[in-house]
C-alpha cells in the first residue's frame, strides 16, 4: 500500500521517514514517491495492504543499478486476533521504460534477480539499505 497512505501515527510516520533518509544516504540522487501506485480498482486489487510501498526516482537511466525507478516494499503482516503487526523482510525491485529488470528479496534468499541486474558495488548498496530497514522495523 502507498507509504503516504501507511503514514497513521507518529511511530509509522517516523519509521517511513527514516527509511527514506537510510535510501537517500545509499543512493543520494533518489527522489522519494510516497504513492508509487495508482489509486485505481484493478491497481488497488494487486497491492498488499499490510506493505508499506514506496517508490525512488532517478534522474535518468542509473548504468550502476540498470534501472531508473526502484520499488521498495516493506513487508508486514497484521494479526488479526490481537491487532500487532510484525515485520517480515522487505522486496525490492528495479524499473527502466520496459518493466521490471530485477528483483531483491530478503523474504526469500537474499538474491537478485532478472535480466538486467545492478552491478556488484550498487547491489552491496541496496542489501545494506534492507539490512538497516530490518533494524528500524525489528530492533
Amino acid at each position: 500500500m502507498n507509504a503516504a497512505e501507511q503514514a497513521k501515527g507518529l511511530v509509522v510516520s517516523s519509521k517511513i521517514a527514516a527509511s527514506i533518509n537510510l535510501f537517500k544516504s545509499e543512493f543520494p540522487d533518489a527522489k522519494p514517491d510516497l504513492k508509487p501506485w495508482r489509486n485505481d480498482p484493478q491497481t488497488l486489487s494487486l497491492v498488499d495492504p499490510d506493505s508499506i510501498d514506496i517508490g525512488f526516482h532517478f534522474p535518468g537511466w542509473s548504468r550502476k543499478i540498470n534501472c531508473r525507478s526502484i520499488l521498495v516494499q516493506i513487508r508486514l503482516h497484521q494479526d488479526p486476533e490481537d491487532a500487532s503487526e510484525r515485520f517480515i523482510g522487505v522486496d525490492t525491485a528495479g524499473f527502466s521504460h520496459v518493466g521490471e529488470a530485477w528483483r531483491l528479496s530478503t523474504v526469500e534468499n537474499w538474491q537478485f534477480a532478472g535480466q538486467n541486474q545492478p552491478v556488484a558495488e550498487s547491489q552491496e548498496r541496496i542489501k545494506n539499505y534492507c539490512r538497516q530497514v530490518f533494524e528500524l522495523f525489528n530492533p
